[in-house]
C-alpha cells in the first residue's frame, strides 16, 4: 500500500528540480564549448579569396533589411493611423539603429543577447 506521508512528494520534486538543474548546467557548459570552438574556427573560415566580398555582402545586407523593415513599418503604421509622415520618420530611424546593432553584431563587437545574459550569470555566481 502507497503511504499518505506529505514529505513524500515534496522530496522528489527537490530531487527532480536538483537533477534538472544539473542537466541544465552541464547542457550550458557544453554549448559554451561549442561556441568557443566555433570562434576560433571561424578565422579560418574567411581566409578565401573571395571571404572579403561575402562579409561586405552580408553586411550591406542586414543593414539595409533593418532599414527596409524600418521604413515599411513607419508607413503602415501611417497608412492605418493616418499619422503621416511621422511613422516613417520614427520608425526609419529605429530600422536605421537596428541595422547598425546588427551590422555589430554581425562583426562581433556586440554581443548576441543569449551570450550577453549568459556572461552576466557566471560573473554572479
Amino acid at each position: 500500500m502507497a503511504s499518505d506521508d506529505p514529505k513524500q512528494p515534496e522530496e522528489n520534486q527537490a530531487a527532480s528540480d536538483s537533477h534538472l538543474t544539473e542537466r541544465l548546467e552541464r547542457l550550458g557548459k557544453t554549448l559554451e564549448q561549442h561556441r568557443d570552438g566555433e570562434s576560433k574556427d571561424s578565422p579560418k573560415a574567411s581566409s578565401g579569396a573571395m571571404s572579403g566580398a561575402a562579409q561586405a555582402f552580408k553586411l550591406s545586407s542586414e543593414f539595409v533589411a533593418g532599414v527596409l523593415v524600418g521604413a515599411g513599418l513607419g508607413w503602415m503604421a501611417d497608412t492605418w493611423l493616418g499619422t503621416k509622415p511621422w511613422g516613417l520618420i520614427v520608425l526609419l530611424m529605429l530600422g536605421f539603429g537596428a541595422g547598425i546593432l546588427n551590422l555589430l553584431r554581425a562583426l562581433g563587437k556586440v554581443a548576441e543577447p543569449e551570450r550577453r545574459l549568459n556572461s552576466r550569470k557566471k560573473k554572479q555566481d
